[in-house]
């Protein structure tokens, strides 16, 4: 289980606090679903569960262990908005060994099929790939570092709604093995496959 208690955050040049005393409770193999209009802190909700910034109070337990940024770091993966922008490797396969000395072509290849892009071919370029396409590498990247808590920040930003529909799908399957929260404007789409929907305005999280 993971919980947050009493999260607030306030970023040093803002006048009022994003996340104001944030309390939550996540099942293991649990989908939630986070909303609420631009600016609302969604991401930064995000950026703290993963270890990215540091909120001025509060705790972050997973499996009734207190987790510091450094390990939340290695428990999670995050995926954010438009993730394309992230890509750093020439190919494909290059993207998905950066970062690794070294790691075993059978693990990407298991990766890949279960993002369903396991007749992806690794010598192209990742901008040549569709943006749904994109996502899901977005995903196998971050599925590499076997994280149990996998953050997807707008995952279907920008999607028509076939791309949408299969980003859905796959969140649905990765849910069997990882713990997921995705931020979205569009809780309508992932709520069959959720458990629970929150609001997040003026800092608080409505259920």
């Amino acid at each position: 289980m993971l919980e947050l208690k009493n999260i607030t955050y306030q970023p040093q040049t803002g006048r009022k606090k994003v996340l104001d005393d944030i309390n939550l409770k996540i099942n293991k193999n649990e989908i939630i679903l986070v909303s609420g209009r631009s600016g609302s802190g969604k991401t930064s909700l995000l950026e703290v569960i993963n270890g990215l910034i540091d909120p001025q109070r509060g705790r972050i337990i997973w499996e009734n262990r207190i987790v510091n940024s450094r390990k939340r770091r290695w428990l999670c993966g995050m995926v954010f908005q438009f993730p394309e922008r992230f890509f750093l490797g020439a190919t494909i396969g290059k993207e998905l060994k950066f970062g690794y000395k070294s790691i075993k072509e059978i693990k990407i290849r298991d990766v890949l099929n279960k993002v369903g892009l396991s007749k992806i071919n690794l010598t192209i370029p990742p901008e040549k790939l569709s943006g749904g396409q994109q996502r899901r590498l977005a995903v196998a990247v971050q599925l590499l570092r076997n994280p149990s808590i996998l953050l997807l920040d707008e995952p279907t930003a920008g999607l028509d709604w076939s791309m949408k529909n299969d980003v859905k799908d796959l969140v649905n399957r990765l849910s069997f093995e990882n713990t997921i929260i995705v931020v979205t404007h569009e809780p309508e789409l992932f709520q069959e496959i959720t458990s629970k929907k929150y609001l997040l305005t003026d800092g608080k999280l409505i259920i």
